[in-house]
């Protein structure tokens, strides 16, 4: 299992960043994956996923009408569209198959500040 997240930066309160996520090694179409973050100095927080189709999609509430998470079987790609991004966004940003996040990618920082 390889997975590989890109897309990550820093931003402005307010402001927009769009994550991807390469899978490779496994069958991708078959797995519910998810988006997972760590803030600094805290533990891993559940963010979102979605089922193998992409027709179900589960959202935290720190996220919920802020965040999009979609996927593309035939790229093998998972993404997560972050919008009107908040200070308390800020951590690491992670993909994984859903309930597997010890095998994780080496992730992305996302920063929001001002």
């Amino acid at each position: 299992v390889q997975l590989v997240e890109s897309g990550g930066g820093l931003v402005q309160p307010g402001g927009s960043l769009s994550l991807s996520c390469a899978a490779s090694g496994f069958t991708f179409s078959d797995y519910t994956m998810s988006w997972v973050r760590q803030p600094p100095g805290k533990g891993l927080e559940w963010v979102s996923h979605i089922n193998s189709g992409g027709t179900y999609r589960s959202y935290a509430e720190a996220v919920k009408g802020r965040f999009t998470i979609s996927r593309d079987n035939a790229k093998n790609t998972l993404y997560l569209q972050m919008n009107s991004l908040k200070p308390d966004d800020t951590a690491v940003y992670y993909c994984a198959k859903l309930g597997e996040y010890g095998n994780r990618g080496q992730g992305t920082q996302v920063t929001v500040s001002s």
